[in-house]
């Protein structure tokens, strides 16, 4: 290269530093979620994302070399040599969008990428004597081709090449600036890459045609993004490259999806006439919690509630004396006000912490039966579905990364898993921990098949024994006589190191286990733990961490299980170990380090270690943890500040754009530190933090997170009440594990107070999206589910082979999809009927078994048959959906009962063998609207979200006209199918949906 080229070269060049680099929250502005892989090619093919999807390099003579000091770049000659992206890198997307740096010699050419199956499926780009050009072939057919646009020879260009669907466009970018477009171009991602294909080839610098001329150029920063880019984000990554401006991080691609014709006005707004005034009383110091629906009346006299939104105040320094003051709340597309009064009121007295009064039924006490007609009912698709991928699976491969930590052997045939469990990704194994837990709950669930439930048990006991043989190990001579370190606290830095790094390189790993301290277990050295107490960051460099606590906690919580569930001391000692190697490090700690350790974004995600640690008190009766248990406080978010003036505790909304699935098991945590300690802060935190979230932050199937500002899909949004303004991100909604987070603490909380709010939340939540976050035919299961307009869910892991922490949580919950169809009471007193789903319930502690036969949701009765006999209350969820009347039958004859939406029905007597309770609870449709947004909303039929089925992506969202008298008059269908249809348009459940779907309407009325 000339002294001119190169000087040229170092003011093109991307330099590789931009803001968010090494898979921080942004990057670029775009959220982290929108990138599937970054290739900087900084002297390897490593994916600098978190997702790991590592590259090859192949070919007699690609290699990473100097261009100008400190950057280095893949020069790839023409003789070919190419680069080899991993096949699922872009399977089933459903748009895509490849960026990048290019550097042409004179009349250099060849293929940039090519994508595809084969030279007749693919999507490509190429530089031939005509210049740049990108090109989606199907069948043989080309579909769509950007015109040629020449380069600048010898020195670097910015390209990018974008497929978006929804407007059916293939667009290519030169420096920044839209160059060509095709349009009508009918072809989708998911059309070239299909998501289950095996065959999938990616190529950088090499085409489909295996004769065809491998490129002469050189690489720099290939990305690949699932999310349509348009222009100024295009613009922004190569403006950013050059000149690293700070400013850029958090701004991103808006929505491609127009609003246009929805109006601000809510569709009710003209006939609403006067909204009731509401007076709440509250304790000094404590945010009154205000209804998030209101009375109201409308014209013509009918009344009803409508939503309204309240000021949420960042303290509580309106409380904080006795007396009286107001508060102006809004009514969402309206001009009207609603009014509260607030009565401040000096306590008196203490408040009795409330008692468990309430259990849950061990899994082995409940099997999922056939519905009425004998069918298979999505619970047990679902089940099954994971059963026979978990009853196939290799434990050694669950194990490969812990052996490899120590240093040890691998049996034959192991192989090590993908995904975030793969060689240098800084969460690996916490995959094994979910895969403890779900092995342990499919062996107590599967006793109606001995060889299968034997099955289970084998492979938990070789887990289990392999950890511990290897917990052994830590802190102690690998030789007699040799040297160690016992001590937690003085871990030393690994063998020929400068510094604790996370280097997880196969040929880098630290595997000095006898300095790590006893007690030591984890699928990597102690180093992440130590950084973090440090100040590292979250990110993929080797200076930085990724949320070491976490994984820890899911491997605990899969040792905890298996204790519990069959006995087995050897996982109780483990936890006992680590659990004591945790004790000694935080306990070193000041408090103020530990409080930015838990403010930290991801790096200082801890999972539920204090759910963890409180229950290692409750089995150990070791007083040390629940003292560590309540290290884990998150100050800043349950306080407020470190002098606990505020935050959750005192019902200030400190959840505003928080990495949600950072802290909702925090919450479920700090409940189970109130279970061990009784401390009321710790109880109202998680009632607090409930009921802020359901009123503020929830879509319409039960999920959280998906915010656009901050733009970060897996965050909650910057205010409350704002989906519409600052949710449905482009990079997805409802990420699944929040969920299942979510519906534990539904279940905790109902134990302590059995209002049916949390189990109307947990039945919406289980159907309409863990139900339906499971692929049609195999055990492949979404991380967000998408709720934009047109929008396909997107499967991965079928083969249990590589995880994202949704695909750990779903072999939890599909395995226990039974343990919240009834509790309890604490006194054996009372049957709470929570769900309805067939089942046989065998309880035991009164010789009594109920069957519960039912089409539910496809028919609107369940019947309860007593087997055995007893007085005891049964108590039956009457849904808050529930509004069309409920009425009971007990052996055939009405039962005068009291049902109001919304609480439960007792029927008390002493019940005889083969009595029998029919319950009827009519279904209806209504709808679930934005709380920012009323014209926008969800289809609801009784628990199901019915969404459209869509056969093409939108720009739009879909509009339906309703009756507004009653719109059930709009709909047509049957009932028994669950499908249904508007003006021509076809609806079914969304857990049954698996094309595109609208799960948010544009809803107008006549």
């Amino acid at each position: 290269m000339s002294t001119v080229t190169a000087v040229l070269a170092q003011q093109t060049a991307p330099t590789g530093q931009t803001a968010g680099q090494g898979g921080d929250q942004f990057l670029d502005g775009i959220g982290e979620t929108s990138l599937i892989a970054r290739y900087v090619f900084n002297g390897n093919a490593e994916d600098s994302s978190r997702n790991q999807l590592h590259a090859k390099l192949l070919g007699p003579s690609g290699a990473f070399v100097e261009d100008g000091p400190p950057r280095r770049v893949l020069l790839l000659t023409g003789d070919g040599s190419y680069v080899q992206l991993p096949s699922a890198a872009l399977a089933g997307e459903d748009a895509v969008a490849v960026v990048g740096w290019l550097y042409l010699p004179t009349r250099a050419t060849g293929p940039v990428f090519d994508f595809g199956q084969g030279p007749a499926t693919r999507l490509f780009a190429v530089v031939d004597a005509q210049g740049f050009r990108a090109s989606a072939v199907v069948g043989g057919q080309v579909r769509g081709e950007t015109p040629a646009r020449a380069l600048v020879e010898n020195q670097w260009t910015h390209f990018a090449v974008v497929l978006d669907p929804s407007t059916k466009v293939l667009t290519a970018y030169i420096d920044g600036a839209r160059v060509g477009q095709a349009a009508n171009v009918n072809v989708t991602p998911a059309q070239i890459l299909p998501q289950a294909s095996t065959t999938n080839r990616l190529f950088l610098g090499r085409a489909q045609d295996d004769a065809a001329p491998t490129l002469h150029g050189r690489l720099r920063d290939i990305r690949l993004y699932r999310i349509a880019l348009g222009d100024e984000p295009i613009a922004a990554i190569r403006r950013n490259a050059l000149a690293v401006p700070q400013a850029a991080r958090g701004r991103g691609a808006a929505p491609e999806i127009s609003t246009a014709n929805i109006p601000r006005e809510s569709p009710y707004a003209a006939r609403l006439l006067k909204i009731s005034d509401v007076t709440v009383e509250t304790a000094v110091g404590m945010m009154p919690r205000l209804p998030a629906y209101v009375p109201a009346t409308f014209m013509g006299g009918t009344t009803g509630d409508v939503r309204v939104i309240w000021p949420s105040p960042t303290d509580n320094a309106e409380v904080l004396k006795a007396g009286t003051y107001t508060v102006a709340g809004r009514v969402p597309g309206t001009l009207l006000d609603a009014k509260a009064t607030v009565i401040v009121k000096v306590p008196v007295g203490t408040t009795a912490p409330p008692d468990r009064l309430v259990e849950a039924f061990t899994l082995n006490q409940v099997v999922l039966d056939r519905d009425a007609e004998g069918r298979d009912t999505p619970f047990i698709k679902n089940r099954d579905k994971f059963l026979r991928g978990l009853a196939a699976s290799n434990p050694d491969n669950f194990l490969y990364n812990f052996r490899e930590a120590f240093g040890q052997p691998q049996p034959e045939g192991t192989k090590a898993l993908g995904g975030w469990d793969s060689q240098t990704t800084r969460l690996r194994g916490h995959a094994s921990g979910h895969y403890l837990s779900a092995i342990a709950q499919a062996y107590a669930s599967t006793g109606y098949d001995p060889a299968l439930q034997k099955t289970f048990l084998q492979k938990m006991n070789y887990l289990v024994d392999t950890l511990y043989d290897l917990s052994q190990k830590s802190g102690r001579p690998a030789q007699p006589g040799g040297p160690s370190v016992a001590d937690p606290t003085a871990v030393p830095m690994g063998p020929g190191r400068q510094s604790y790094d996370s280097n997880l390189r196969a040929e880098a790993i630290r595997t000095d286990y006898w300095n790590w301290g006893t007690g030591f277990i984890s699928a990597y050295p102690p180093d992440q733990f130590i950084m973090l107490e440090r100040g590292a960051t979250y990110g993929t460099q080797d200076s930085q961490i990724w949320a070491p606590y976490y994984t820890l906690h899911k491997i605990l919580a899969g040792l905890l299980d298996t204790y519990e569930v069959a006995g087995n001391k050897k996982a109780l000692e483990i936890a006992r170990g680590m659990g004591g190697w945790v004790n000694a490090r935080l306990t070193a700690l000041p408090a103020e380090t530990r409080i930015r350790m838990w403010s930290r974004y991801i790096a200082g995600e801890y999972g539920g270690m204090n759910e963890a640690m409180a229950r290692l008190f409750r089995l150990t009766g070791e007083r040390r943890f629940i003292d560590t248990a309540k290290l884990f406080d998150n100050t800043n978010f349950f306080y407020g500040n470190a002098n606990q003036d505020h935050g959750l505790a005192k019902g200030v909304d400190t959840v505003r754009g928080r990495h949600a699935n950072q802290h909702i098991p925090q919450i479920t945590g700090a409940l189970e530190t109130f279970r061990d300690t009784k401390e009321m802060p710790y109880y109202r935190i998680a009632t607090n933090f409930w009921d802020i979230v359901n009123d503020g932050y929830m879509y319409s199937i039960g999920g959280v997170a998906g915010a656009k500002n901050p733009n970060n899909a897996e965050c909650f949004t910057g205010q409350p009440n704002t989906l519409w303004e600052n949710g449905l991100a482009t990079g997805g909604q409802n990420e699944t594990c929040a969920t299942y987070n979510l519906l534990k603490l539904d279940r905790q909380l109902f134990m302590y107070n059995q209002t049916a709010k949390y189990m109307d939340h947990y039945e919406r939540a289980l159907y309409n999206h863990i139900l339906a976050s499971v692929a049609e035919q195999d055990a492949g299961n979404t991380y967000h589910v998408p709720l934009n307009p047109g929008a396909r869910k997107q499967f991965g892991n079928a083969n249990m082979s590589g995880f994202t922490c949704c695909n750990g949580t779903a072999l939890e919950s599909q395995t226990k999809l039974q343990d919240t169809i009834y509790f309890h009471s604490a006194n054996q007193q009372a049957l709470y009927v929570n769900l309805f789903i067939p089942s046989t319930l065998t309880w035991a502690e009164r010789k009594v078994a109920v069957q519960q036969v039912t089409d539910f949701p496809y028919a609107d009765t369940t019947k309860l048959i007593i087997k055995g006999s007893g007085r005891f209350d049964v108590k039956v969820r009457v849904p808050g959906w529930a509004t069309r009347g409920v009425t009971v039958k007990i052996n055939g004859r009405d039962e005068a009962v009291k049902a109001t939406p919304g609480t439960y029905l007792t029927l008390s007597r002493t019940w005889r063998d083969q009595d029998t309770i029919e319950v009827k609870m009519p279904f209806a449709f209504h709808l679930d609207h934005l709380m920012d947004q009323p014209n926008v909303a969800s289809l609801f039929y009784g628990p199901v979200l019915l969404a459209a089925q869509e056969a093409e992506a939108r720009t739009d969202w879909r509009q339906v006209v309703l009756d507004a008298n009653d719109i059930s008059k709009s709909i047509t269908g049957d009932p028994a199918t669950l499908r249904f249809e508007i003006a021509g348009v076809p609806f079914k459940p969304f857990y049954e949906s698996y094309g595109r779907h609208s799960v948010y309407l544009h809803v107008s009325f006549k």
